[in-house]
C-alpha cells in the first residue's frame, strides 16, 4: 500500500479524454497551435470532441472558434495551451474556474530562466490549490498516447513515430524521450510517453503510478533529470513492483557539468548520485547510464519475467564470434547453460562433425548448404531444459544465410517461450534484419551492450524474488531550520541507550581527574580527547591523544589538549576531556554514517573505517529502515566484507553483531527522525566472533527547533 499521506491522481482522462480543447489554435503553418491541431484531427484516430480558442478567429480549418475558455458551453476534460507564457496562469485559471480537469502546457520561460519564471511557476500552484485543476508541464512537447492513437503534442515527429508496443515513457525532457520512441526503428514499441517538463503540479511519479496501474503497458521507462519529491517516486516505483512493472530510469545530472545542464534545462533538482543510485536499487529501479542501454534493458524486459536465475545459452554461425559472446557473458558475471544430454544428442544428429554442439553451439558454414538446419537446430537450442535465455550474435549482413536466421528466428520464437536475443553487429542491414524487427525481436547492436541489458534483466528478477514486499522506506520528514551537535559524551550516552556498546569512560574536567579516572577505569591504556560540541575533527587541532599508559601521563595529557586546542579553537569550546578505556586484540574499523537526505530521507552508509573511507570510498547506502536482511547485504557489497570474514589467516569478525548494531543504529534513527540530522560513528570496531562492536566514537547532530527530549 502507498504511504498514506501519498494521493495519486486517477490520469485515465487525461491519457485517453472524451473531449479536448485547444487554446491558441492556428492556421499559421509552422506554428505550435497549428502542428497540435494537425496531430489531433489528421494523425490522430481519436474520436472525441475537440474544442478551438482563439480569440482572432471565429473558424479555424473549417472548425468552429470560441474566443475564450470562458466561452465553451462545456468543460473539456483537457485543456491544450499554445499560448505565450505571460498568458499561461490567467489561461489556466480561466480552465480550472470552468471545470476543466486537466491543462497541458507548452510554453516555456518559467523556472529553467530563473526566478521571475519560478514566480509564474508558484502562480500556477496557486491555481492547482484553488481550482482543482492538474497541470502537465509546462515546458513540455506534449504527451503522446500511441496505443490510444492521440497525440497531444506540438512535434511533427508524431505522424511517423507510432509504433504501439508494451513500453511506456515518463520523461522530463523532451530529447531524450523522443530518442527512445524512436528505437521503433528496431523494433521497440512504444504505448505511451510523458514528457512532464517542468513538473509545476503533475509530475514523474505520478506517470509511473498510472502505467503501473495501466493494462496495455508493461514495462516502465523513466528519463529523469531530477526527484523532487522522493518519498512519492518511491511509492510510485513500489507500485509498480507490486504490478509487476519493472521501471528502467536514466538519470541524467551526476556530474557537475550534468547538473548545470539539468538546471538550465527544466530546473531539476538532481540531487546527489550516489544517493539516487542506492535509492534505485533499494525499490527496484534499473538505473542505466545512456540511451542505448535504457532501450536494450526495456527490450529485454519486454521480452519476458526473470526470476534472477537465468541460465544462456549462444548460438551462431560464426566460431570468433561465437567465442566473443561467450566472453563477454562471463566478464558479465553471468552463466552459461550446460546442455542436458537429449539436447548434445539432438544437435550431433542435425550438425555435421566439425560443428560444436555444446554451448556455445556453432553451426558453421553448414547453413550455407542445408538452410533448414537454421530453424531446426536454432529450436532445440532454445527448448534445451536448462536454457533460459538464447543470444544470437551475427557479425555481419549475409544476404539470403541471414535472411533465412532473421526468418527462422520469428519462427522459433512463436514456438517457445525460451527469449531469443538477436544482436545485429553490422552497420549493413538487410533482409534478416528487417525480418525480425517485423516479428518482434528488438535486434540489440553490440554483444556487450546485449549482456548488461540481461545482467539488469537477471539481476531484477533477483530483487524481485528477495524483496520484503512489507518494507517501506521512512520517507522525508521536515527540513530543519537549524542544528546542533552533540558532544561525544552526550552521543555516547543515547548510542548506550539504544544498545550499542561503546568504551567504559570518565569525564575528566581538570588533569587531576584525568588521572583518577585513569586509575578507576584500571586499564593498560586509555585514550584522551576533548570533549566539544563544536569539534567535530579532534585530532587536526591537537584534540585526541593514544596510548596513555599512567596517572601522571594522563594528567599532562589533559593539561597539553586544553592548551592545544584553546590556542586553536579558543579556550570556551573546550568542556573537558574524555578518558576512554582503549581497545585492545585484533578488530577491523569500519564506519557507519546516517544522515538526511532532503530529497530521500534519511539513508545509511556502511564502509571501510578511519581515513580509508576517504581514500577508497569503499562503501555501500540503504534507506531507513534497515532490516536484518538488507544490514547483511549492506555489509557483502563491500569490499571490506572480506576483512571482516577473516583475510589471509585473520580472525573471522562478529558480522553478526555488525549487523545486530546496523538494526539497532537504525531503529534508533527511525524513533527520533523528527530530530536526527547526522549520525556518524567512525571508527565502530568489529572484534572477532563472539567479542562484538564497539563504537569508538560518535557524531550526532538534531534539529534544534524540536523541543522533544531523546
Amino acid at each position: 500500500m502507498n504511504a498514506p499521506n501519498i494521493q495519486f491522481a486517477d490520469l485515465t482522462r487525461l491519457v485517453l479524454p472524451e473531449s479536448i480543447v485547444l487554446v491558441g489554435a492556428s492556421e499559421k503553418p509552422g506554428s505550435i497551435g497549428q502542428r497540435t491541431l494537425e496531430n489531433l484531427t489528421v494523425h490522430s484516430g481519436w474520436q472525441g470532441r475537440l474544442a478551438l480558442v482563439n480569440p482572432a478567429r471565429q473558424t479555424i480549418a473549417g472548425r468552429a472558434c470560441v474566443p475564450s475558455v470562458a466561452d465553451l458551453d462545456y468543460a473539456p476534460d483537457v485543456a491544450i495551451l499554445a499560448v505565450r507564457a505571460d498568458l499561461v496562469v490567467d489561461t489556466l485559471r480561466l480552465c480550472g474556474e470552468r471545470g476543466i480537469r486537466y491543462a497541458i502546457v507548452f510554453s516555456s520561460g518559467f523556472g529553467e530562466t530563473g526566478e521571475a519564471g519560478r514566480a509564474l511557476e508558484v502562480r500556477m500552484r496557486e491555481v492547482v490549490a484553488e481550482t482543482g485543476l492538474r497541470i502537465y508541464g509546462p515546458n513540455s512537447p506534449g504527451l503522446t498516447n500511441v496505443n490510444g492513437r492521440l497525440g497531444m503534442s506540438f512535434s511533427p515527429a508524431f505522424k511517423t513515430d507510432q509504433r504501439p508496443g508494451p513500453i511506456g515513457v515518463a520523461s522530463q525532457g523532451g530529447g531524450l524521450g523522443r530518442s527512445f520512441i524512436q528505437a521503433m526503428d528496431r523494433g521497440v514499441g512504444t504505448g505511451l510517453w510523458f514528457s512532464g517538463g517542468n513538473e509545476v503540479d503533475l509530475e514523474v511519479s505520478d506517470y509511473i503510478h498510472y502505467m503501473a496501474d495501466a493494462p496495455d503497458i508493461e514495462v516502465i521507462v523513466s528519463v529523469l533529470e531530477g526527484v523532487r519529491d522522493g518519498p512519492r517516486f518511491m511509492a510510485a516505483a513500489l507500485h509498480a513492483a507490486r504490478r509487476g512493472k519493472p521501471v528502467v530510469a536514466l538519470k541524467v545530472g551526476k556530474s557537475d557539468y550534468g547538473i548545470k545542464a539539468t538546471q538550465s534545462h527544466t530546473a531539476a533538482i538532481s540531487g546527489s548520485a550516489e544517493i539516487n543510485s542506492a535509492v534505485f536499487k533499494e525499490v527496484g529501479v534499473i538505473e542505466v547510464d545512456d540511451v542505448d542501454q535504457l532501450i536494450d534493458t526495456a527490450s529485454m524486459l519486454a521480452r519476458g519475467k526473470p526470476t534472477g536465475r537465468e541460465r544462456i545459452a549462444v548460438y551462431c554461425f560464426s566460431g570468433g564470434t561465437a567465442a566473443l559472446a561467450s566472453d563477454q557473458i562471463g566478464l558479465g558475471g553471468l552463466v552459461m547453460s550446460e546442455f542436458a544430454p537429449q539436447t548434445r544428442h539432438a544437435l550431433s544428429q542435425l550438425l555435421p562433425d566439425y560443428a560444436a554442439i555444446d554451448n556455445p553451439v556453432d553451426v558453421t558454414a553448414e547453413v550455407l548448404v542445408d538452410p533448414s538446419l537454421t530453424y531446426t537446430a536454432l529450436k532445440t537450442t532454445a527448448e534445451d531444459p536448462n536454457t533460459d535465455i538464447v543470444m544470437v550474435p551475427i557479425p555481419v549482413e549475409y544476404g539470403q544465410t541471414t535472411t533465412l536466421l532473421g526468418e527462422s528466428m520469428v519462427r522459433v520464437q512463436r514456438d517457445v517461450k525460451t527469449p531469443i536475443v538477436p544482436i545485429w553487429m553490422s552497420d549493413r542491414t538487410g533482409e534478416g534484419h528487417r525480418h525480425m524487427i517485423e516479428g518482434g525481436l528488438m535486434p540489440m547492436r553490440s554483444v556487450r551492450n546485449a549482456v548488461r541489458a540481461m545482467r539488469r534483466y537477471i539481476e531484477y528478477g533477483r530483487w524481485k524474488a528477495q524483496r520484503d514486499p512489507d518494507w517501506a522506506p521512512l520517507g522525508r520528514n521536515r527540513q530543519p531550520a537549524s542544528t546542533a551537535t552533540l558532544s561525544e559524551v552526550d552521543a555516547k550516552f543515547l548510542l548506550q541507550r539504544a544498545g550499542v556498546a561503546v568504551p567504559a569512560s570518565r569525564m575528566a574536567a581538570t588533569p587531576e581527574d584525568a588521572a583518577r579516572a585513569f586509575r578507576e577505569l584500571g586499564g593498560e591504556a586509555v585514550a584522551m580527547k576533548v570533549v566539544s560540541a563544536t569539534i567535530t575533527h579532534k585530532s587536526d587541532v591537537g584534540g585526541v591523544q593514544l596510548g596513555i599508559r599512567s596517572a601522571e601521563q594522563a594528567r599532562a595529557a589533559h593539561a597539553q589538549i586544553c592548551e592545544q586546542v584553546g590556542r586553536a579553537c579558543g579556550p570556551g569550546q573546550v568542556e573537558g576531556v574524555l578518558v576512554e578505556a582503549m581497545l585492545t586484540g585484533p578488530f577491523v574499523e569500519v564506519v557507519v554514517g546516517i544522515h538526511r537526505d532532503p530529497v530521500f530521507g534519511h539513508v545509511c552508509m556502511f564502509g571501510l573505517g578511519g581515513v580509508s573511507i576517504e581514500l577508497f570510498k569503499d562503501v555501500s547506502r540503504r534507506l531507513l529502515p534497515l532490516t536484518p536482511q538488507s544490514a547483511r547485504a549492506m555489509i557483502a557489497e563491500t569490499r571490506c566484507s572480506e576483512l571482516l570474514g577473516g583475510y589471509r589467516g585473520r580472525p573471522a569478525c562478529d558480522v553478526d553483531a555488525l549487523v545486530d548494531t546496523l538494526v539497532k543504529l537504525s531503529d534508533f534513527v527511525v524513533e527520533h527522525a523528527h530530530r536526527i540530522e547526522e549520525l556518524e560513528i567512525n571508527p565502530l570496531a568489529v572484534r572477532p566472533q563472539g567479542q562484538g562492536v564497539m563504537a569508538l566514537d560518535a557524531v550526532l547532530s538534531f534539529q534544534t527547533t524540536e523541543k522533544s527530549t531523546w
